[in-house]
C-alpha cells in the first residue's frame, strides 16, 4: 500500500518570519521542511517531536535543523485533508527562541 503524500502549507505569518532570517538560509528551511514533513510527519523522531502543550500560535509538533540545530519550525497536521501547515519558523539561540525577531517563550 502507498503512503499518499502531504502537501505543505505555510500561514502568511511565516512569510514574516523568514524576513528575520538570513537569506543565504532559506533554501536549507524549504528542502527541510519538504524531506521532513512530505511523508509521515506525524511520525516521532530525534529531531521531530510532538510538542507537550498545544502553542498559542495552534502547532502541535515541531522539528530542529540546520546548523546546531538552531532552526525550528512549528507546523499542525490536518490527517482528513493531508495537508502540513506551517505556522512559525524560528531561530533558537541558546535557550531563547527568536519567531520574526521576536524573542519568544520556549
Amino acid at each position: 500500500m502507498r503512503r499518499r503524500v502531504f502537501s505543505i502549507v505555510y500561514d502568511a505569518e511565516v512569510a514574516h518570519h523568514l524576513q528575520s532570517i538570513e537569506a543565504k538560509h532559506y533554501s536549507l528551511i524549504r528542502e527541510s521542511i519538504e524531506a521532513q514533513l512530505t511523508h509521515q510527519p506525524e511520525v516521532e523522531t530525534k529531531n521531530r517531536k510532538p510538542l507537550r502543550r498545544v502553542s498559542p500560535l495552534g502547532a502541535t509538533w515541531e522539528i530542529r535543523f540546520g546548523p546546531d540545530n538552531q532552526f525550528r519550525v512549528f507546523y499542525k497536521i490536518e490527517p482528513k485533508l493531508h495537508e502540513v501547515r506551517i505556522v512559525a519558523i524560528g531561530v533558537k539561540v541558546r535557550n531563547r527562541l527568536w519567531i520574526g525577531g521576536v524573542e519568544v517563550a520556549a
